[in-house]
């Protein structure tokens, strides 16, 4: 068993406790590394390993900590090819228990600052330049009286709404994401030659996040920015949604 994994994974196991290093009997049990593995070639004591992790028996050390976890979502940025967002944040824990829950990530602030750590981590550990390129998009600005504003506003309660347009028989769904639906859908109405009628509205507050999901559930039936041609089993499928 290599020295460097067992430190990494007494690290990560701290992590999803809540910044505690795991006792002995409970690191095997979720690890599969037996006492037999480290004890005498690497360490004598338990407690020896932990302290060699950079962290305390008792008390994690804060910059180990933000490492590991900036070090995820890093790793789940790469494999996206875009920067996270809190829904597909709750997405990838669902199929990885191992990454940390959304709200261990509102330590860092607002979405500026939580930018700004993973690009503080991708020049310390060299490598992630692909990754410094997709937060690019972001102004990583805390004196930006905007920006604050938009961080902010991430915090709110969001909408993501279902609108329908006909035009003499055909009909087409609209799909977006607005603070106040109805003002939105009046909007919306002064850009388009027929009436717009809302259909269905989800609440949640990672609207961004939950308009991304049903635009790409509804991929193959997209005609056009926010247009899908649905079916009535669709608009169903997308009305027993009051929040996600």
């Amino acid at each position: 068993m290599d020295k460097k994994r067992i430190l990494d994974e007494i690290r990560r196991t701290a992590v999803e406790n809540g910044g505690k290093p795991l006792g002995r009997e409970r690191f095997e049990k979720e690890t599969g590394i037996g006492y037999g593995e480290w004890a005498g070639r690497y360490w004598a004591r338990w407690n020896d390993a932990v302290l060699e992790a950079d962290l305390s028996p008792n008390r994690m050390n804060s910059s180990i900590e933000d490492d590991v976890v900036i070090g995820q979502l890093v790793v789940l940025a790469r494999q996206l090819g875009r920067f996270p967002v809190k829904m597909e944040m709750r997405m990838h824990k669902r199929g990885n228990p191992t990454f940390p829950n959304e709200k261990v990530f509102d330590r860092f602030g607002g979405k500026t600052d939580l930018v700004r750590a993973v690009l503080a981590y991708c020049t310390r550990h060299g490598g992630y330049e692909d990754v410094e390129s997709l937060c690019s998009q972001f102004t990583v600005n805390v004196d930006s009286d905007d920006q604050r504003e938009n961080d902010e506003k991430e915090l709110e309660v969001g909408y993501v709404y279902l609108a329908l347009m006909k035009v003499g028989r055909e009909k087409r769904f609209k799909i977006g994401k607005a603070d106040i639906v109805e003002r939105r859908t009046r909007q919306i109405q002064v850009q388009l030659p027929e009436e717009l009628e809302l259909i269905h509205v989800i609440s949640k507050d990672d609207a961004y996040g939950i308009e991304a999901y049903w635009h790409k559930r509804f991929s193959d039936k997209r005609r056009g920015g926010e247009w899908f041609d649905l079916s009535a089993a669709d608009v169903k499928t997308f009305r027993r949604r009051k929040s996600m």
